[in-house]
């Protein structure tokens, strides 16, 4: 059985940390690398940055971001925001991160996931979705979750993991920031569906809420931002109950 995996997520914009409910109303949540030392020495599984600055000289002032990062902690870390081409990732993976995490060039142009796969390999590549529900139907929504397609969310899923991506991460546009739970029906539906493994995200509040998720949910991680950048959840204990309450853990 593969442990699950608990993932803090840090959104950054000009280099610091941010947090909003429904993507917005950004509060700061403090400086990205003394969290993400935290968060290593806490015990996370691994880390996740997504960058939702758009500025023309991002990606040198995020590959900076990364070296420091890369520095600080011990634990795998995924990067996202603005990665749409295979230099962008170089860069990236160079400057120390772990894997990229690409979301709107994918939908906007799906081939750039198997030129990444055939550059760097699926372990490095995973493939963020935003989803949203719309009259009982889930699509693909992009740019931060404000733009939506007409991409049904499940059949995305499918086809970037046979385009070769190494992980799914899924935001449910719908429950982030409400602390109320997952997604757990959809996140399911997508994992049973598929062989890679599918990291779900939005809607953490409570420690029930994780054990659902990996249970009911089907998820092999589990993602949230809010809860432990502002202490409501430790993640040391986190794991001690998820671990008491049978789900396979690394403590």
């Amino acid at each position: 059985m593969l442990t699950k995996r608990i993932i803090p997520c840090l959104d950054i914009k000009d280099g610091r940390t941010v947090k909003g409910v429904n993507f917005v109303d950004l509060r700061d949540a403090g400086d990205p690398v003394e969290l993400a030392k935290v968060y290593s020495d806490e015990g996370a599984d691994e880390l996740v940055f997504l960058d939702i600055t758009a500025t023309v000289d991002k990606r040198k002032t995020l590959a900076e971001l990364v070296t420091r990062v890369a520095k600080a902690t011990n634990i795998p870390f995924t990067v996202g925001g603005g990665i749409s081409t295979v230099e962008d990732v170089k860069v990236l993976l160079n400057a120390g991160a772990d894997k990229i995490s690409i979301n709107s060039a994918a939908v906007k142009r799906p081939e750039v996931i198997d030129e990444m796969v055939a550059e760097f390999g699926s372990q490095c590549i995973v493939v963020a979705i935003d989803t949203r529900n719309v009259d009982g139907v889930d699509f693909v929504h992009t740019h931060g979750g404000r733009k939506p397609t007409t991409i049904q969310t499940q059949a995305w899923a499918k086809e970037v993991a046979d385009r070769g991506a190494g992980e799914i991460l899924l935001t449910s546009m719908d429950h982030d920031g409400t602390k109320a739970g997952f997604a757990n029906g959809l996140t399911s539906e997508i994992s049973a569906a598929l062989t890679i493994p599918v990291i779900a995200s939005g809607g953490a509040g409570t420690m029930p809420h994780f054990k659902d998720v990996f249970t009911g949910g089907k998820a092999d991680a589990a993602l949230a931002a809010s809860i432990f950048h502002f202490k409501e959840i430790g993640i040391p204990d986190l794991k001690h109950y998820l671990a008491g309450e049978g789900v396979t853990m690394r403590i």
